[in-house]
């Protein structure tokens, strides 16, 4: 079993936000993220659950149409098919995720787009 923490796994990228793998099977993915200030996850609707928890800072997670605004230890899932997101604010923010299944490369496209792009929502 993988055993880490969030000051180990810390790293951050000034280009864009940044993750530290902790597990990986055909039935889930769980990652650790780390945000600089207005750094954010794109978003996009994959086929697959996720549930964000947040650590550390604050922001948005979007669920559809819905922005939720959060802060340390709140806990947003959002359901397959459903597009989601997350930014944050004007300070860092970690979190960790877990999504199950893994998405496929396909399905991430659109984030590698938004990113390319510097835009939240393609």
């Amino acid at each position: 079993m993988p055993i880490t923490d969030f000051d180990s796994e810390r790293t951050y990228d000034e280009d864009r936000f940044s993750t530290r793998p902790v597990f990986r099977s055909d039935r889930m993915k769980v990652v650790l993220g780390y945000f600089e200030p207005g750094q954010f996850i794109p978003v996009h609707a994959p086929g697959s659950d996720v549930a964000i928890c947040i650590r550390s800072g604050t922001g948005v997670v979007r669920e559809g149409e819905t922005e939720h605004v959060v802060g340390p230890d709140d806990v947003v899932v959002v359901e397959a098919d459903v597009e989601r997101g997350v930014r944050a604010d004007d300070e860092r923010l970690e979190a960790l995720l877990t999504t199950s299944p893994p998405p496929t490369d396909a399905e991430h496209a659109p984030v590698r787009e938004g990113l390319e792009r510097g835009v939240f929502d393609p």
